[in-house]
């Protein structure tokens, strides 16, 4: 019975202490001078605008840009189920609010997190442009930088946005699997 307790426990621990650590570095903004700010998509509303979790992100990119630390904004994400593409969405909303047109780069075609990092960095390479600021929800701020990362981007900061709301325990719990995945596929040898 002891030896069934500790099989159990390890796990669960082994839990606990990576959704820990994912949020206490996903809360830890890095405050560094980019080209680009790389914002990924999330829902939008059935009429076409963004939801408040996604006005967090596009609000933070947009300070992170008025700030001067980094000029070119580009906003990730594909069709949604609300029948609205996430990219034009988040371009919009960036220029209702200032943002000139020519510095926000809509990537139409980032469904997922790698597909975004795998995009931006293209974009970058074509560019001569090297240094990058991801901004997302907290507890996926980690994995999202690791992607920029892994697809070829050379520094990398992250800044989190700010919204909160219960459903972030389910969506931390998620990226602790999806951050376990990222690490097979590394031992595994792909990206």
């Amino acid at each position: 019975m002891r030896l069934l307790l500790v099989a159990a426990a390890v796990p669960l621990l082994l839990f606990v202490l990576t959704a820990a650590a994912i949020v206490l570095d996903g809360l830890h903004d890095e405050a560094g001078q980019a080209d680009v700010v790389v914002v990924l998509g999330n829902t939008d509303h059935p009429d076409g605008s963004p939801s408040a979790r996604l006005r967090a992100r596009l609000d933070k990119a947009i300070e992170v840009h008025r700030e001067g630390r980094a000029p070119i904004i580009i906003v990730s994400g594909g069709l949604g189920k609300e029948g609205h593409d996430e990219a034009a969405v988040m371009m919009g909303y960036c220029i209702e609010r200032g943002v000139p047109p020519d510095l926000v780069h809509a990537d139409g075609a980032g469904t997922t997190t790698l597909e975004t990092a795998r995009n931006a960095q293209r974009y970058m390479a074509e560019r001569g442009l090297h240094r990058s600021i991801v901004v997302s929800q907290y507890f996926h701020v980690p994995r999202a930088r690791e992607a920029l990362r892994r697809a070829g981007i050379p520094e990398v900061y992250g800044v989190h946005a700010e919204h909160f709301e219960w459903r972030d325990l389910y969506a931390t719990a998620r990226e602790v699997f999806a951050t376990y995945a990222y690490l097979l596929r590394s031992w595994m040898g792909r990206s």
